[in-house]
């Protein structure tokens, strides 16, 4: 689920009470700060695996998890709602006559985890009936007792609801003053208290904290109807509520002195240049249609990352083990023996979760592998995918690349993306550099609608804010941009990326997968990058 996704359920969820159900039984806020003891974890953790292996499974992991979240909605000056969630249980995975089987409950003593870990060895059992391969597991090495936690500075669940609620009123208040109708501002937090015990012999505590602040800011033209948005250029963080303290210490302003953010956001600043920004799209003349070179800031970048090579490197979806939810992949495995040119020489991207401050960085994934950070494309050359434990003998791997999530203790977990980021140019390269080197293109910044089709090969992205290039130099505010992209042909098209000191990280919150559907959050990072010859259409035009 992406950013307009969830906008939409948090809609439904004002009238009709939703997200209360899909996310947990709704709790007073202070209970957001307790966790569970870690010798009762264990205890349950140890009695699914004495089940499992009296049972006749070669192999059994548990994960006992708590997973917490607040959400908290305003408009203008309105709470529109605050809900505070709490969804706590076991899931328990085993490996039986070569297959695998899962159960799940929520009932917290050894007995009942104990009969959900015969279950899932029965069930294991009948699909091996049907199975035509056995499962074969990547070894994983026992780690013993460790734990890992995100490292944050503030928990944003101590912080009481009156600051966050005056927080979001007064980034409100701030945008209606410069010039905004409407503004709708969102705080969604999250802690996932994860235990994960397996027959390899690791016993993995993780208390994992996210944080995101959306914002939403409208202008109209009260005589000719006409309205305008732009949304917030913050990004969904792995931080804790020293993200929105007011002092944000990197910030990047661009050649035009749009100022953007990375590990630290100041929300009132943001509104406030959002207003003054929907209101100058109201008189900002439409693109025409052409090709352009493109300049592409990093809080646009992150989603076509994410869908052009985040999503066709998934192994599963390479195989097409996940066809169903979004689609295939074009990057077959062919290419990747072939070195495949998926992009220019310009082009390196990684995969990671371990990057401090991102979405996806954990110590240890949900099959209790050790994270880490690996290629997937070098030098332009597809080399690698992203692939967990029974996935790894596919590629002739000796170990998982540790991207195993499920977004719930009752959740089976399966390959779920990293945090996918292009990396810097080497050469030492500013903005204002990469711009002046611009005869006719444009510059956009903030992401927007996109559309891509089942294989991640044609696609098409809007934005928040484009402004036209002429002869190096920025002239206008223009609208009604989008470019369309094969996805190769984009790649190949980048001529340079800027240095390490402009990277910065954008992401998702909410991408979904699977069926049934799961969640989960990740980031990507690159900094500023151009792209020639790139088609431009004009989302404003008549068909006629």
């Amino acid at each position: 689920m992406l950013r307009r996704e969830f906008l939409t359920a948090s809609g439904l969820a004002l009238g009709g009470g939703l997200l209360p159900g899909l996310m947990g039984r709704a709790i007073a806020a202070e209970e957001l700060q307790s966790t569970m003891d870690v010798a009762l974890k264990k205890r349950l953790a140890d009695a699914a695996l004495n089940a499992a292996k009296s049972g006749g499974s070669s192999y059994c992991d548990v994960r006992v998890g708590r997973y917490l979240r607040q959400f908290v909605v305003t408009r203008e000056a309105n709470v529109e709602n605050v809900v505070n969630t709490e969804s706590t249980g076991v899931g328990i995975r085993v490996i039986a006559d070569g297959a695998w089987g899962f159960a799940a409950t929520n009932e917290l003593t050894p007995e009942a985890v104990a009969a959900a870990a015969r279950q899932a060895t029965a069930i294991a059992k009948a699909n091996a009936k049907t199975q035509t391969a056995p499962v074969r597991l990547a070894p994983t090495p026992g780690v013993g007792e460790v734990s890992w936690r995100t490292p944050i500075v503030k928990n944003a669940m101590a912080v009481p609801i009156k600051d966050k609620v005056d927080l979001l009123l007064g980034v409100n208040a701030a945008a209606l003053g410069a010039g905004a109708n409407f503004v709708n501002s969102i705080l969604f937090i999250v802690n996932e208290q994860k235990y994960f015990a397996s027959t390899d012999g690791s016993y993995i505590d993780q208390d994992v904290h996210r944080i995101w602040a959306p914002l939403t800011v409208t202008a109209i033209d009260k005589a000719s109807g006409k309205f305008r948005t732009r949304e917030g250029l913050s990004a969904p963080m792995g931080l804790g509520f020293e993200y929105l303290d007011g002092n944000a210490k990197d910030k990047f302003t661009s050649p035009n002195g749009v100022v953007n953010y990375g590990m630290s956001y100041d929300m009132r600043e943001d509104a406030i240049a959002a207003a003054k920004q929907a209101r100058a799209k109201l008189t900002a003349p439409s693109v025409k249609p052409g090709r352009y070179d493109l300049v592409l800031d990093p809080s646009h970048t992150w989603l076509t990352i994410h869908e052009s090579v985040g999503h066709p490197l998934e192994l599963d979806r390479v195989l097409g083990y996940e066809a169903n939810y979004a689609g295939t992949s074009f990057a077959t495995l062919d290419k990747q023996k072939a070195r495949f040119p998926y992009g220019s020489d310009k082009v390196t991207i990684t995969a990671d979760k371990v990057e401090r401050g991102t979405l996806g960085a954990v110590g240890y994934d949900d099959e209790g592998v050790k994270t880490k950070k690996w290629p997937l494309i070098q030098d332009g050359k597809l080399v690698d995918y992203q692939a967990i434990r029974d996935q790894a003998h596919i590629l002739g791997k000796a170990a998982s690349d540790g991207c195993c999530y499920a977004d719930n203790w009752a959740s089976v977990q399966f390959q779920r993306m990293a945090n996918v980021s292009l990396q810097p140019g080497k050469a030492k390269q500013s903005v204002a550099d990469m711009i002046g080197g611009v005869e006719n293109g444009i510059y956009i910044i903030g992401d927007g609608s996109f559309s891509i089709d089942q294989q991640r090969y044609n696609a098409q992205f809007g934005g928040q804010l484009f402004y036209e290039i002429k002869n190096g130099k920025i002239t206008q505010q223009i609208e009604d941009v989008a470019y369309q992209i094969r996805t190769p042909e984009f790649w190949n098209a980048c001529v340079g990326v800027c240095d390490a000191s402009d990277f910065r990280y954008g992401g998702s919150f909410f991408d979904g997968k699977g069926q049934p559907s799961q969640s989960s959050a990740v980031s990507h990072g690159s900094s500023t990058a151009r792209f020639n010859g790139i088609n431009v259409i004009n989302t404003a035009r008549s068909l006629g």
